[in-house]
Protein backbone atom coordinates (compact mmCIF):
# COMPACT_ATOMS: atom_id res chain seq x y z
CA UNK A 1 0.00 0.00 0.00
CA UNK A 2 1.31 3.95 -0.80
CA UNK A 3 2.33 5.59 2.39
CA UNK A 4 -0.42 8.13 3.51
CA UNK A 5 0.90 12.07 3.00
CA UNK A 6 1.12 13.80 6.52
CA UNK A 7 -0.58 16.39 7.06
CA UNK A 8 0.16 18.66 10.27
CA UNK A 9 -3.19 21.14 11.39
CA UNK A 10 -1.17 24.46 13.15
CA UNK A 11 -4.15 26.10 14.77
CA UNK A 12 -3.85 28.74 17.58
CA UNK A 13 -5.48 32.17 18.20
CA UNK A 14 -4.75 35.35 16.86
CA UNK A 15 -1.43 36.55 16.99
CA UNK A 16 -0.19 33.56 18.70
CA UNK A 17 2.71 32.77 16.54
CA UNK A 18 1.79 30.00 13.94
CA UNK A 19 3.39 31.93 11.01
CA UNK A 20 6.68 32.37 13.37
CA UNK A 21 6.30 28.67 13.80
CA UNK A 22 5.89 27.83 9.95
CA UNK A 23 8.99 29.53 9.11
CA UNK A 24 11.29 27.89 11.42
CA UNK A 25 9.87 24.42 10.42
CA UNK A 26 10.16 25.63 6.69
CA UNK A 27 14.01 26.13 7.37
CA UNK A 28 14.58 22.99 8.70
CA UNK A 29 12.61 20.51 6.29
CA UNK A 30 14.98 17.71 7.20
CA UNK A 31 14.88 16.06 3.69
CA UNK A 32 10.95 16.45 3.80
CA UNK A 33 9.55 17.88 0.54
CA UNK A 34 7.25 20.63 2.46
CA UNK A 35 3.69 22.28 1.36
CA UNK A 36 1.92 24.84 3.19
CA UNK A 37 -1.45 25.85 3.03
CA UNK A 38 -2.16 29.05 4.63
CA UNK A 39 -5.60 30.64 5.50
CA UNK A 40 -6.63 34.07 7.16
CA UNK A 41 -9.87 35.72 8.60
CA UNK A 42 -9.69 38.77 6.24
CA UNK A 43 -9.21 40.12 2.70
CA UNK A 44 -5.13 41.12 3.02
CA UNK A 45 -3.25 37.31 2.76
CA UNK A 46 -0.35 38.91 5.50
CA UNK A 47 0.78 35.58 6.47
CA UNK A 48 1.90 34.12 3.00
CA UNK A 49 3.69 37.32 2.66
CA UNK A 50 5.79 37.08 5.08
CA UNK A 51 6.64 33.34 4.75
CA UNK A 52 7.61 33.93 1.29
CA UNK A 53 9.60 37.13 2.16
CA UNK A 54 11.71 34.58 4.80
CA UNK A 55 14.23 33.94 2.41
CA UNK A 56 14.18 30.65 2.82
CA UNK A 57 15.13 27.85 -0.13
CA UNK A 58 12.21 25.78 0.32
CA UNK A 59 9.62 28.59 0.15
CA UNK A 60 8.74 28.98 -2.92
CA UNK A 61 5.30 30.46 -4.18
CA UNK A 62 3.87 27.19 -5.67
CA UNK A 63 4.39 25.64 -2.20
CA UNK A 64 3.45 28.20 0.08
CA UNK A 65 -0.98 28.12 -1.06
CA UNK A 66 -3.37 30.88 0.25
CA UNK A 67 -6.92 30.37 0.41
CA UNK A 68 -8.19 33.73 1.20
CA UNK A 69 -12.04 32.77 1.32
CA UNK A 70 -12.91 33.22 5.10
CA UNK A 71 -11.76 30.70 7.58
CA UNK A 72 -11.13 27.09 6.16
CA UNK A 73 -13.72 25.67 8.94
CA UNK A 74 -16.15 27.14 6.79
CA UNK A 75 -14.76 26.58 3.44
CA UNK A 76 -13.75 22.82 3.33
CA UNK A 77 -15.49 21.43 1.00
CA UNK A 78 -15.53 24.67 -1.68
CA UNK A 79 -11.54 25.69 -0.72
CA UNK A 80 -9.85 23.29 1.36
CA UNK A 81 -10.52 19.79 -0.45
CA UNK A 82 -10.12 20.86 -3.96
CA UNK A 83 -6.37 22.58 -3.08
CA UNK A 84 -5.57 18.91 -1.27
CA UNK A 85 -6.63 17.33 -4.46
CA UNK A 86 -4.16 19.24 -6.23
CA UNK A 87 -1.60 19.19 -4.27
CA UNK A 88 -1.78 14.92 -4.04
CA UNK A 89 -1.67 15.10 -7.77
CA UNK A 90 1.23 16.46 -8.27
CA UNK A 91 4.20 15.13 -10.39
CA UNK A 92 6.00 14.80 -7.45
CA UNK A 93 3.94 15.22 -4.20
CA UNK A 94 5.02 16.85 -0.77
CA UNK A 95 6.15 14.32 1.70
CA UNK A 96 4.45 16.50 4.29
CA UNK A 97 1.61 19.07 4.36
CA UNK A 98 1.29 21.95 6.81
CA UNK A 99 -2.08 23.82 7.05
CA UNK A 100 -2.16 26.96 9.20
CA UNK A 101 -5.75 27.90 10.18
CA UNK A 102 -6.51 31.20 10.28
CA UNK A 103 -6.76 32.47 13.95
CA UNK A 104 -10.50 32.20 14.20
CA UNK A 105 -11.30 29.06 12.69
CA UNK A 106 -12.14 25.55 14.56
CA UNK A 107 -9.21 22.99 14.16
CA UNK A 108 -12.26 20.09 14.16
CA UNK A 109 -14.30 20.98 11.22
CA UNK A 110 -10.77 20.80 8.79
CA UNK A 111 -9.74 17.58 11.08
CA UNK A 112 -13.26 15.61 10.29
CA UNK A 113 -12.80 16.45 6.24
CA UNK A 114 -9.69 14.00 6.38
CA UNK A 115 -12.00 11.58 7.13
CA UNK A 116 -13.82 11.35 4.17
CA UNK A 117 -13.31 8.63 2.34
CA UNK A 118 -11.74 10.48 -0.84
CA UNK A 119 -9.11 11.84 1.39
CA UNK A 120 -8.59 9.11 4.18
CA UNK A 121 -6.99 6.63 1.85
CA UNK A 122 -4.24 9.30 0.53
CA UNK A 123 -3.10 11.53 3.99
CA UNK A 124 -3.63 11.22 7.35
CA UNK A 125 -3.63 14.00 10.06
CA UNK A 126 -0.39 13.60 11.47
CA UNK A 127 -0.99 15.96 14.47
CA UNK A 128 -3.08 18.73 15.58
CA UNK A 129 -0.28 21.63 16.88
CA UNK A 130 -2.06 24.61 18.75
CA UNK A 131 0.02 27.30 19.64
CA UNK A 132 -0.73 29.35 22.50
CA UNK A 133 0.39 33.40 23.27
CA UNK A 134 1.87 32.61 26.66
CA UNK A 135 1.41 36.04 28.20
CA UNK A 136 -2.02 36.43 26.92
CA UNK A 137 -3.50 33.69 28.76
CA UNK A 138 -1.82 34.53 32.09
CA UNK A 139 -3.35 38.18 31.21
CA UNK A 140 -7.13 36.11 31.55
CA UNK A 141 -7.31 36.57 27.64
CA UNK A 142 -8.94 33.81 27.09
CA UNK A 143 -10.50 33.03 30.39
CA UNK A 144 -14.80 33.76 31.71
CA UNK A 145 -14.54 37.25 31.75
CA UNK A 146 -17.82 39.96 32.25
CA UNK A 147 -19.64 41.04 28.72
CA UNK A 148 -22.14 43.14 28.19
CA UNK A 149 -25.57 42.65 30.29
CA UNK A 150 -27.11 41.70 26.95
CA UNK A 151 -24.42 38.63 26.34
CA UNK A 152 -23.37 35.92 28.33
CA UNK A 153 -21.12 34.06 26.02
CA UNK A 154 -17.27 34.82 25.83
CA UNK A 155 -16.51 34.15 21.81
CA UNK A 156 -12.61 34.25 22.46
CA UNK A 157 -12.32 31.98 25.31
CA UNK A 158 -14.72 29.16 22.76
CA UNK A 159 -12.29 29.53 19.87
CA UNK A 160 -9.18 28.85 22.55
CA UNK A 161 -11.18 26.35 24.28
CA UNK A 162 -11.92 24.34 20.69
CA UNK A 163 -8.28 24.78 19.68
CA UNK A 164 -7.02 23.55 22.45
CA UNK A 165 -9.23 20.05 22.77
CA UNK A 166 -8.67 19.63 18.95
CA UNK A 167 -4.69 19.89 19.91
CA UNK A 168 -2.16 16.61 20.11
CA UNK A 169 0.50 18.97 21.07
CA UNK A 170 0.25 22.36 22.64
CA UNK A 171 3.53 24.96 21.98
CA UNK A 172 3.37 27.78 24.92
CA UNK A 173 4.66 30.39 22.76
CA UNK A 174 6.28 33.70 23.64
CA UNK A 175 7.52 32.48 27.53
CA UNK A 176 10.62 35.16 26.51
CA UNK A 177 7.89 37.36 27.49
CA UNK A 178 7.30 36.27 30.46
CA UNK A 179 8.28 36.54 34.12
CA UNK A 180 8.19 32.94 36.25
CA UNK A 181 5.07 33.98 37.94
CA UNK A 182 3.34 34.76 34.76
CA UNK A 183 4.55 31.65 33.00
CA UNK A 184 3.73 29.37 36.08
CA UNK A 185 0.30 31.15 35.44
CA UNK A 186 -0.24 29.94 31.96
CA UNK A 187 1.32 26.51 32.78
CA UNK A 188 -1.66 26.12 35.38
CA UNK A 189 -4.43 27.93 33.28
CA UNK A 190 -2.90 24.70 30.22
CA UNK A 191 -3.40 22.45 32.51
CA UNK A 192 -6.59 22.80 33.58
CA UNK A 193 -8.27 23.10 29.56
CA UNK A 194 -6.25 20.59 27.80
CA UNK A 195 -7.28 16.85 27.40
CA UNK A 196 -5.17 13.96 29.23
CA UNK A 197 -3.71 12.69 26.24
CA UNK A 198 -2.30 16.39 24.87
CA UNK A 199 1.66 17.40 25.64
CA UNK A 200 2.88 20.44 26.00
CA UNK A 201 6.32 22.47 24.94
CA UNK A 202 7.35 26.11 25.62
CA UNK A 203 8.74 27.96 23.06
CA UNK A 204 9.95 31.39 22.34
CA UNK A 205 9.74 32.87 18.59
CA UNK A 206 7.97 29.55 18.19
CA UNK A 207 11.07 27.98 17.07
CA UNK A 208 10.69 24.34 18.58
CA UNK A 209 12.64 21.45 17.34
CA UNK A 210 11.21 20.02 13.85
CA UNK A 211 11.74 16.41 15.40
CA UNK A 212 8.89 17.05 18.51
CA UNK A 213 6.32 18.87 15.97
CA UNK A 214 6.18 16.14 13.27
CA UNK A 215 6.22 12.72 13.16
CA UNK A 216 3.63 12.87 16.13
CA UNK A 217 1.27 9.96 14.24
CA UNK A 218 -1.79 11.09 15.65
CA UNK A 219 -4.36 9.92 12.73
CA UNK A 220 -6.70 12.54 14.31
CA UNK A 221 -9.11 12.07 12.16
CA UNK A 222 -9.77 8.47 13.30
CA UNK A 223 -10.14 10.32 16.91
CA UNK A 224 -12.72 13.01 16.77
CA UNK A 225 -15.05 11.43 19.27
CA UNK A 226 -11.88 12.61 22.11
CA UNK A 227 -11.96 16.11 20.73
CA UNK A 228 -14.98 18.02 22.21
CA UNK A 229 -16.06 21.08 20.31
CA UNK A 230 -18.42 23.99 21.56
CA UNK A 231 -19.66 23.43 18.43
CA UNK A 232 -20.30 19.99 17.84
CA UNK A 233 -24.86 20.01 18.22
CA UNK A 234 -24.17 23.54 15.89
CA UNK A 235 -24.61 22.97 12.44
CA UNK A 236 -21.86 25.44 11.18
CA UNK A 237 -20.02 27.89 12.48
CA UNK A 238 -20.34 32.07 11.66
CA UNK A 239 -18.02 34.65 12.80
CA UNK A 240 -20.37 37.11 13.29
CA UNK A 241 -18.85 37.87 16.97
CA UNK A 242 -15.41 38.92 15.04
CA UNK A 243 -14.92 41.42 12.05
CA UNK A 244 -11.32 42.53 9.89
CA UNK A 245 -11.09 45.63 7.31
CA UNK A 246 -7.71 46.87 5.81
CA UNK A 247 -6.82 50.48 5.74
CA UNK A 248 -4.01 51.52 3.81
CA UNK A 249 -2.42 54.55 3.72
CA UNK A 250 0.59 56.49 2.26
CA UNK A 251 4.64 56.01 3.49
CA UNK A 252 5.59 56.34 7.49
CA UNK A 253 8.16 58.82 8.40
CA UNK A 254 7.92 58.75 11.56
CA UNK A 255 8.13 55.03 12.20
CA UNK A 256 8.82 54.94 16.08
CA UNK A 257 5.87 57.42 16.42
CA UNK A 258 2.73 55.47 13.94
CA UNK A 259 3.85 52.75 16.46
CA UNK A 260 3.20 54.42 19.56
CA UNK A 261 -0.16 55.56 17.65
CA UNK A 262 -1.17 51.65 16.58
CA UNK A 263 -0.45 50.89 20.52
CA UNK A 264 -2.78 53.69 21.67
CA UNK A 265 -5.24 52.74 19.24
CA UNK A 266 -5.24 48.98 20.11
CA UNK A 267 -6.03 49.78 23.85
CA UNK A 268 -8.18 52.03 23.31
CA UNK A 269 -10.66 50.10 20.85
CA UNK A 270 -9.71 46.40 22.13
CA UNK A 271 -8.31 45.39 18.68
CA UNK A 272 -7.20 41.73 18.98
CA UNK A 273 -4.39 42.05 15.87
CA UNK A 274 -3.21 44.55 13.60
CA UNK A 275 -0.56 42.92 10.93
CA UNK A 276 0.88 44.26 7.70
CA UNK A 277 3.32 46.13 5.95
CA UNK A 278 4.67 49.79 5.87
CA UNK A 279 6.48 51.69 3.31
CA UNK A 280 9.25 53.53 4.85
CA UNK A 281 10.92 56.43 3.08
CA UNK A 282 14.59 55.86 2.29
CA UNK A 283 14.31 52.45 3.01
CA UNK A 284 14.86 50.14 0.24
CA UNK A 285 13.16 46.96 2.41
CA UNK A 286 9.75 46.57 3.38
CA UNK A 287 8.57 46.38 6.73
CA UNK A 288 6.27 44.10 9.01
CA UNK A 289 4.05 45.30 11.26
CA UNK A 290 2.51 42.48 13.68
CA UNK A 291 0.56 43.54 16.77
CA UNK A 292 -1.34 41.72 19.35
CA UNK A 293 -3.31 44.08 21.16
CA UNK A 294 -1.27 46.37 22.36
CA UNK A 295 2.20 44.30 22.25
CA UNK A 296 3.71 45.53 18.95
CA UNK A 297 6.41 43.62 16.65
CA UNK A 298 8.20 45.66 13.70
CA UNK A 299 11.04 44.49 11.34
CA UNK A 300 12.45 44.35 7.62
CA UNK A 301 12.22 41.36 6.16
CA UNK A 302 12.78 41.89 2.22
CA UNK A 303 13.18 44.49 -0.16
CA UNK A 304 10.59 45.79 -2.25
CA UNK A 305 10.87 44.36 -5.67
CA UNK A 306 11.13 45.96 -8.81
CA UNK A 307 7.87 47.02 -10.18
CA UNK A 308 6.25 46.39 -7.17
CA UNK A 309 3.76 49.11 -5.59
CA UNK A 310 5.29 50.66 -2.54
CA UNK A 311 2.19 50.46 -0.26
CA UNK A 312 1.68 51.06 3.24
CA UNK A 313 -1.83 48.19 4.66
CA UNK A 314 -2.90 47.12 7.34
CA UNK A 315 -5.01 44.81 8.90
CA UNK A 316 -7.49 45.73 11.50
CA UNK A 317 -8.90 42.30 13.54
CA UNK A 318 -11.47 42.36 16.49
CA UNK A 319 -14.72 41.74 17.72
CA UNK A 320 -17.68 42.61 16.08
CA UNK A 321 -18.93 46.97 16.62
CA UNK A 322 -15.16 48.53 15.84
CA UNK A 323 -15.02 52.04 15.02
CA UNK A 324 -13.97 51.48 11.69
CA UNK A 325 -14.00 55.25 11.05
CA UNK A 326 -11.62 56.45 14.20
CA UNK A 327 -9.78 53.42 13.22
CA UNK A 328 -9.17 54.28 10.02
CA UNK A 329 -8.72 58.26 10.50
CA UNK A 330 -5.70 57.19 13.88
CA UNK A 331 -4.05 55.41 11.20
CA UNK A 332 -4.36 57.32 7.99
CA UNK A 333 -3.11 60.26 10.11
Amino acid sequence: MTRKIPATVITGFLGAGKTSLLRHLVARPEGRRLALVINEFGELGVDREILLGCGVEGCSEEDVIELANGCICCTVAEDFLPTLERLLERPEPPDHILIETSGLALPKPLVQAFAWPEVKARVTVDGVIAVVDGPAVAAGRFAEAPLPEESHDNPLEEVFADQLAAADLVVLNKTDLMTPETRAAAEAELAAKLRPATKWIAASHGVAPPSVLLGLAAAAEDDLANRPSHHDLEPGHDHDDFESFVVARGPVSDTPGFLARLRALAAAHDILRLKGFLDVPGKEFRQVVQGVGERLQHYFDRPWAAGELRASRLVVIGRKGLDRAAIAAAIEA
